[in-house]
């Protein structure tokens, strides 16, 4: 059963930041706060959150932690590099406490939502004045205020299957591209997997508050739309409304956008998301959809819960429905047990799918997951090959696709400056990025282009101008 913040819950909160505003104007110069995401786009979006509140609390931000009033790092657990670079900067700051002893430092987030770290944050970064999980993000004016007035160490970590809260304020970084996270948390359980662990089990927000921020944001000018999940295909559960109904709704609203959405389950796509995308269209004609291993032996030891023969029949079903859809996945390279064999199976699979790109990584084991626990003989050095010879198949068949798309035609959303003076560049539909002659003018609308080169990057001429 999906718990929401209650409203009386919600008034404490901006209780609590109405008196940390308080404490800050009696400063003598505004207080600065640098907050910092690892991760994937669901903790950008919870680092959008952070800082909205804070800027109700009357922080002002700065990119850098030097000099700073308070210091936030949200944090990532999906792999070992990303723990190691916020215990790095967590070493670093003790110079920044030293040199402005009253400054705050937390850190939130996924990584802390583990016991063991947490028991590592407390004993070895003991000027860490804030440690704080996935499930309790919405208290935060109430633990800057506690800790800038009882001067303790915070700690709320609680061990939950997580919460709902609305009427967070938000603090966006793009006036043109925004994230709305549509359910939090995962039920699968893929043995090599975090999440579930650390973001608790699924739970899917009211469809009705979903399309009204969409609605809002449309009108405040947006003009790409992000659907945000750990599993968006599963979303609807405790509600009335699955995600092809949900994709439907926000493509019925006035107005001219794009819906993009993140990330999808193999084991729970079915004909009717991708006839969903299809007609809508407002959707783009991009599926991210992570096979993460083409050998059936170790999808069934990934717990991935769908087989090579299924994965390639949404894929082909997809192809025939939408002409020119980009696909994207996720590689997991060298899981435990994985034989050489094995990894010809994946090699094989992106030959055969010719994927637009990947997201490609060596396994990283995750204390806490049963794939942690498995036997691994396969050397480090091993998977690294295995890694190159993935990375150079990909490299040929990104090679051929991108021959493909010269002359094709496409509408771009422009939303930055090329490489070249003279040049804007604007994202199409799919994954490719293409840079056409332009001026800052053209930033925020959309504009159809025809691909006329690629030297590494998709050059195009202007068709028509909207």
């Amino acid at each position: 059963m999906t718990t929401k913040v209650t409203a009386a819950e919600t008034a404490a909160q901006k209780e609590y930041a109405e008196k940390v505003r308080e404490l800050n104007s009696a400063r003598e110069l505004p207080p600065i706060a640098h907050v910092h995401s690892f991760g994937c786009q669901q903790n950008v979006s919870d680092g959008e959150k952070i800082k909205g509140m804070l800027a109700m609390m009357g922080y002002g931000f700065s990119d850098s932690a030097d000099g700073a009033d308070l210091v936030l790092f949200n944090t990532c657990a999906v792999r070992e590099n990303a723990e190691d670079r916020v215990f790095g900067n967590l070493g670093a700051l003790k110079h920044n406490k030293k040199l402005k002893p009253d400054m705050l430092i937390g850190v939130c987030g996924c990584m802390v939502q583990q016991e063991h770290i947490t028991e590592r944050i407390k004993k070895s970064f003991p000027y860490v004045d804030m440690v704080f999980g996935t499930h309790v993000l919405h208290t935060l004016p109430q633990l800057i205020y506690e800790a800038l007035t009882t001067h303790k160490r915070q700690i709320s970590i609680p061990q939950m299957d997580g919460v709902i809260a609305e009427g967070i304020p938000l603090r966006r970084e793009s006036k043109l591209k925004a994230s709305i996270p549509i359910m939090y948390g995962c039920n699968n359980f893929c043995t090599y997997c975090i999440v579930p662990y650390v973001r608790g089990r699924e739970r899917s927000r009211d469809p009705e508050e979903i399309v009204r921020e969409a609605e809002q944001l449309v009108a405040d000018g947006y003009k790409e739309l992000l659907l945000l999940g750990q599993n968006v295909n599963s979303y609807g559960r405790g509600t009335d409304v699955d995600f092809p109904e949900l994709l439907r709704r926000i493509n019925a609203l006035p107005g001219d956008f794009r819906i993009r959405f993140m990330t999808s389950h193999p084991k729970d796509c079915t004909h009717e998301l991708i006839d969903t995308i299809r007609d809508c269209e407002k959707v783009s004609r991009h599926l991210h959809l992570p096979f993460q291993s083409g050998s059936d032996r170790i999808l069934k030891r990934m717990n991935r819960r769908y087989d090579r023969e299924k994965y390639l029949e949404l894929v082909n079903y997809a192809k025939e429905q939408i002409p020119g859809l980009s696909l994207t996945s996720d590689i997991i390279v060298g899981f435990p047990g994985e034989t050489y064999e094995d990894f010809c199976d994946t090699v094989s699979l992106i030959r055969e799918v010719k994927f637009s790109s990947l997201f490609t990584f060596i396994y990283s084991p995750r204390e806490g997951t049963p794939a942690a626990a498995m036997e691994d003989p396969v050397t480090r050095a091993e998977k690294g090959k295995w890694f190159a010879e993935l990375l150079a198949a990909q490299e040929e068949i990104a090679a051929e696709n991108e021959q493909k798309l010269i002359g094709t035609s496409h509408r771009l959303l422009c939303d930055a400056k090329g490489t070249a003076d003279g040049y804007m560049s604007g994202h199409s539909e799919g994954t490719a990025v293409v840079e056409f002659p332009g001026d800052e003018s053209m930033i925020g609308k959309f504009i159809n282009v025809r691909i006329e080169e690629c030297d590494g990057i998709f050059k195009g001429k202007i068709i028509t101008e909207e």
